[in-house]
């Protein structure tokens, strides 16, 4: 399958609220995310430990979606530009937008790196 359906299918999922399954069927083992703030996790079970820490700082989900997503085929590269719409647990409603960089290996997300202004 190409990285673009894989990116297609994977924030679908995420769309659904099923993140958790797109984490263990798109996320590889050696996985490397990079947030803009330069925090860094290694590892599939590092990246599941920082999803779950970021849905426990939300305590409402609005609305959310994906504006755009391309594909390199040629060198393994997807990039999505994303949006959501939330309220966090201490009442402070916000839309978090964001570009994700992925780069595959085996059909797996080794390597990801985001971008957005951090608070």
């Amino acid at each position: 399958m190409s990285c673009r359906k894989n990116i297609e299918e994977m924030y679908a999922l995420i769309g659904q609220g099923k993140s958790m399954e797109a984490l263990e069927k798109f996320y590889h083992e050696d996985v490397k995310v990079v947030e803009a703030t330069g925090e860094c996790r290694e590892g599939k079970a590092a990246q599941k430990a920082g999803i779950e820490q970021w849905y426990s700082m939300v305590k409402e989900r609005h609305d959310g979606g994906v504006a755009s997503i391309t594909a390199d085929e040629d060198n393994n590269v997807t990039m999505v530009e994303s949006w959501v719409d939330i309220t966090m647990q201490n009442g402070m409603r916000m839309k978090m937008e964001e570009v994700g960089v992925q780069r595959w290996k085996d059909g797996k997300i080794i390597h990801e790196r985001f971008y957005y202004n951090a608070p």
